[in-house]
């Protein structure tokens, strides 16, 4: 201890005339201190005030140079002095020596510059503001080739000191890949595989930049994916396949990505992997069957990268996966589902995947949920049932396969994110299927489950899939009795609500289906269509500038029938509509103009 305080002493008087043995020996006093017990040592050397001296010593002409930046390297360790050596002035001084040819003058100068940068913004703002990224990219672009371990161990320091300068902070990173870091980090990786400390570092890096769109088409346009794909395929450590996995994840958002890692055979990788995991229950291997499973749902997501995949139903891909659907494991029914709704998102896929059977594997997997089942193996299964019933021919066929049964199983849960998917399959499926639609409109438990998810004010969601699903089974089935259980369980309300909605699509849903219910059974639903004040709501879509021309004409094409009630017909004589639609007959929709005149005439006679 005494020997550190006289060190410090001496240190304090020193100038850089001093001889170099007696500074040597001071400096070697400190690093010996801090080897031993840094944080002690470094809250010495703050006190003494000797950082302000270090400012003077970091020149490239002096031989103590490396020792002052490994102090200072080494105090930068601690959080409590980074800021005091940015207010030391420490900083410009360092960045000059990054122009140094010395390596071990860089390797410790970029050490230190590493661990002042490390989460601290005020280290980082100095290092930005005195340039010294850019000189680190440079200096990586030249040593990039040179795989000597002096070399090698340079190129780590100097990775570390960017993925700390520029970590959690978008502008930084924005800047590096403005330099052009990406391209030459992805060499990197290439040339120095072998280098288990650098490709470690490259790898972090990686992770710090690819969250980041802009870095995303930087990547799109290297060899990354081959890079990671043949990185991966070496790696036996579980750390070692997280750390490339939490790259690969972030790019794999990358629609051309994606198809670079399909092509470098990341799906083979990720295939195994499943094999190897799914029936361990250690720890590592579930987490691993979990990053590999939603890893390849994602690759699912490109349209180019799922189609090479599917391979017109025949890829081994795509048999494999469907083989994840029966399986024990949760997490792989999860990601089986969620990739068929993936392969699901063309009519021809989804047209060939219902003609091999697919259904009935989807409904014997919700089978096995209905009962406290897993809330997103019911939500993956029900997506995909619903992207499988879009095509017109896949309707009737998926109907009598018993989907809506199936379906209708879940009416009791209550998780919004089932309901909805629930609503959108049964919706897509009954879609231009009188029957289907007629079947479903009489089955009151699911008509006053709709009406009580009308008002699910929480879970919009829900809400307007409830009302498109009311008004789709008046649409499509065309049928009294459907509208008589609708009315009977209070849904008139929900579809004159349903007309003021800000989607055009659904406010015509609501037109259409409540002029078919003032058409079929107008006596039957007269007191409720009165009670929602449906005729003052027509008034408004017909004065407002603002609404679509096939708004306007289908309320007209409603006020027509409403007029076939007698206190209906009272309430629209008193709100003046002549006015109104006299002045659409010069609409500029010729439609609209027709059914103006149409609608003019017919409440002209029956005042």
């Amino acid at each position: 201890a005494d020997n550190l305080s006289d060190a410090l002493k001496k240190l304090k008087i020193t100038t850089t005339d001093s001889t170099a043995d007696s500074l040597e020996g001071c400096l070697d006093c400190l690093l010996q201190a801090l080897a031993q017990n840094n944080m002690e040592t470094s809250e010495k050397i703050q006190k003494s005030g000797v950082l302000q001296v270090f400012a003077n010593l970091l020149t490239p002409q002096s031989s103590c140079t490396a020792k002052v930046a490994n102090i200072i390297a080494e105090v930068a360790r601690n959080e409590f002095m980074r800021n005091p050596c940015v207010d030391a002035g420490l900083i410009p001084p360092l960045v000059q020596l990054l122009n140094c040819k010395d390596q071990e003058v860089l390797l410790q100068t970029g050490r230190a510059l590493g661990n002042i940068c490390y989460d601290s913004h005020e280290g980082r703002n100095a290092v930005d503001h005195a340039g010294g990224a850019h000189i680190v990219v440079d200096h990586l672009r030249s040593l990039c080739s040179k795989t000597d371990p002096a070399s090698e161990k340079l190129l780590t320091v100097f990775c570390g000191m960017l993925m700390n300068y520029s970590n959690e902070n978008d502008t930084l990173q924005s800047q590096l890949i403005n330099m052009g870091v990406i391209p030459t980090l992805v060499k990197l990786l290439g040339i120095h595989c072998q280098n288990a400390a650098l490709t470690e570092m490259c790898l972090v890096a990686f992770g710090n930049l690819a969250e980041l769109e802009s870095s995303k088409e930087q990547f799109a346009y290297t060899n990354i994916a081959e890079e990671l794909v043949k990185l991966f395929k070496k790696q036996i450590e579980h750390d070692k396949k997280e750390m490339i996995f939490e790259v690969l994840a972030p790019l794999a958002e990358n629609d051309v990505i994606k198809l670079q890692l399909v092509e470098a055979g990341l799906v083979e990788c990720l295939l195994e992997i499943v094999q190897k995991t799914v029936d361990s229950d250690k720890e590592d291997d579930i987490a691993e069957l979990k990053t590999a499973s939603d890893l390849m749902v994602l690759l699912l997501l490109g349209d180019e990268s799922m189609q090479k995949l599917f391979e017109g139903g025949k890829g081994s891909v795509f048999q494999r996966v469907l083989s994840w659907i029966p399986s024990n494991s949760h997490q792989l029914q999860l990601a089986g589902a969620l990739a068929i709704a993936n392969f699901a998102r063309n009519d021809g896929n989804c047209i060939h995947m219902v003609d091999n059977g697919i259904v009935q594997k989807l409904m014997d997997l919700l089978d096995r949920h209905v009962e406290d089942g897993n809330v997103t193996v019911q939500h993956a299964a029900l997506s995909a049932l619903r992207n499988l019933a879009i095509p017109v021919v896949n309707k009737a066929k998926m109907l009598s396969a018993g989907v809506a049964e199936a379906v209708l199983k879940f009416l009791r849960s209550e998780m919004p994110p089932v309901q909805f998917k629930l609503l959108g399959t049964l919706r897509m499926l009954i879609d231009a299927q009188a029957e289907a639609a007629e079947q479903l409109g009489k089955n009151v438990k699911l008509v006053e489950r709709l009406v009580e998810w009308c008002e699910a004010k929480d879970h919009a969601g829900v809400m307007g899939e409830s009302n498109r699903l009311l008004s789709a089974l008046i649409r499509h089935s065309k049928s009294k009795d459907v509208i008589r259980t609708i009315v009977q369980s209070g849904g008139i309300k929900h579809l004159v609500t349903m007309a003021t909605s800000e989607h055009v699509i659904m406010q015509n849903e609501a037109l259409v289906a409540l002029a078919l219910i003032a058409a079929l059974e107008l006596v039957t639903a007269e007191k409720d269509l009165e009670n929602a004040q449906l005729v003052q709501i027509l008034h408004r879509l017909l004065s407002d500038d603002r609404s679509a021309p096939e708004i306007k004409y289908n309320s007209m094409v409603l006020i027509c029938a409403l007029i076939g009630s007698e206190p209906l017909q009272k309430e629209v004589q008193s709100m003046g509509f002549l006015e109104v639609i006299s002045k659409l007959r010069s609409h500029e929709n010729k439609t609209v103009a027709q059914q103006a005149s149409l609608t003019e005439q017919r409440l002209a006679v029956e005042s």
